[in-house]
């Protein structure tokens, strides 16, 4: 049984108070749902790097831990018990990680308080949901009107073998070379890879660079946040984390990865595929070392056979060159500011970019939804892209995530039905995903969630 440590902590930048309203229902046990919010999402930045990706297992593992909410009326304590002892040092927590805590805290208190009573926010509609993403890293401090397009979104897997995350830090580091900060899922691997990186870039520029961690309750157990992140944000969902990916940066990198990054692919494509982006300039780059071409390989082979060669344009494949992807993203920035000053659009925030509400509104996986995706040749690309994107979603689900965890542990694997165009492209790269152990942290043998009809 790992060691446990209780301790209070004050926060010190990140949330200096909260008012009594917001304490009350943070301990109101008619308000139970949002305290587990806070204290599964306290658990995991506590618990950050933990060999598992099972959520399930880490909260069954720390089924002891509690928050408490102490006010006073020079601001609030946390009264943490039973936490895990990998978050101090000499009995000390890291100040990174009671960052991490404190952000946690503040999100969930912003969104259950403010962003759902905001009567001008209508969050069953794409304009609302757009302008709450807004809201939520407004809120977080993240928008920095002054700084020139230069925010690079790093996708790619969390357990992603050795060589493969040594490339993506050297990749960090050419691109914090060259004065580019980092957004990414905030957890290890590829999440990790690239602000490592990014950080010794910046130091020899001396620069202070932003390594922004993008998360949300039902994935960040299972994808802790990793030190180097110094703005973490929790949003609510799969849906409003893969929005505010494409709102805050102006280009993304994608490195190998399992079922989270092809959703990830899935949703960019869905998303620059739409009539409304054709001329948004969206740099998007698919890299890794020389032994991840075939990866990358059988990627394009299935968003060829799939969403066809209009996809596959929206997209550049470098292997084995972090230098030429850093010069690629350096040289597109210049493309991204000058459209964004032609539209009148903020540097910060892309408004401009139209996200179809397929990819907006939350997909819950379950065994009725996931047999129920349209996965037919019957519909446009981007249409496509968005229904595979659930696939996968439903898929991490089952994974790592505890909801999607139960359901298959109560009804048996998830039926995915669709044509055989689709069909055999999409259990081809499923199982070469299970062969390269890519669905999760390979310390055991994978056991399938889904199951293809």
């Amino acid at each position: 049984m790992s060691s446990r440590i209780s301790t209070r902590i004050t926060p010190e930048d990140t949330l200096d108070v909260l008012s009594q309203f917001e304490v009350a229902k943070l301990i109101d046990k008619g308000e139970s749902e949002i305290y587990e919010t806070f204290r599964r999402c306290a658990l995991a930045v506590l618990n950050t790097g933990a060999e598992t990706d099972d959520t399930k297992a880490v909260l069954d593992t720390y089924k002891d831990f509690a928050v408490k909410i102490i006010q006073q009326e020079r601001g609030i304590k946390l009264e943490l018990i039973n936490a895990p002892d990998n978050a101090f040092v000499d009995g000390e927590m890291l100040k990174g990680i009671k960052e991490h805590v404190f952000a946690a805290l503040r999100d969930i208190v912003y969104i259950n308080n403010e962003l759902k009573e905001n009567r001008d926010l209508d969050l069953g509609t794409t304009e609302g949901i757009t302008n709450g993403v807004f809201h939520i890293v407004r809120n977080a401090g993240l928008l920095e009107p002054e700084l020139d397009p230069n925010l690079i979104v790093c996708w790619g897997g969390h357990s992603i073998n050795e060589v493969e995350y040594s490339y993506s830090k050297e990749t960090g580091y050419q691109m914090g070379l060259r004065g580019l900060d980092i957004c990414t899922g905030c957890g290890p691997g590829a999440m990790k890879g690239p602000m490592k990186g990014a950080t010794f870039g910046h130091a020899k520029q001396r620069r202070s660079g932003r390594y922004i961690g993008l998360t949300e309750p039902g994935i960040i157990a299972a994808e802790s946040p990793n030190p180097i992140v110094n703005n973490l944000v929790i949003l609510p969902d799969i849906e409003k984390r893969l929005e505010a990916f494409v709102r805050l940066g102006h280009g993304i990198v994608v490195f190998p990865g399992g079922v989270g990054t092809a959703e990830e692919i899935l949703y960019i494509l869905g998303v620059l595929l739409q009539a409304e982006n054709k001329n948004v300039p969206f740099p998007l780059v698919f890299t890794g070392p020389e032994s991840a071409e075939a990866y990358f390989a059988e990627i394009h082979n299935f968003i060829g056979a799939t969403l066809g060669e209009e996809a596959q344009k929206r997209y550049k494949i470098i292997i084995d060159d972090p230098v030429e992807v850093a010069q690629y993203m350096k040289s597109q920035m210049q493309q991204v500011k000058d459209y964004r000053r032609l539209t009148q659009d903020a540097y910060y925030f892309n408004w401009v970019m139209k996200v179809p509400d397929v990819l907006q509104f939350p997909f819950q996986a379950t065994h009725e939804s996931m047999a129920a995706l349209n996965l037919s040749t019957d519909q446009d690309a981007g249409s496509l892209a968005a229904n595979l994107r659930k696939a996968f979603s439903g898929i991490v689900d089952g994974n790592v995530r505890e909801s999607g965890i139960r359901e298959v542990e109560k009804h048996g694997p998830f039926k995915i039905t669709g044509d055989d165009k689709i069909m055999k492209p999409l259990d081809g790269l499923l199982r070469n995903f299970v062969a390269q152990k890519r669905m999760k942290i390979p310390t055991s043998e994978y056991i399938p969630c889904y199951e293809l009809v």
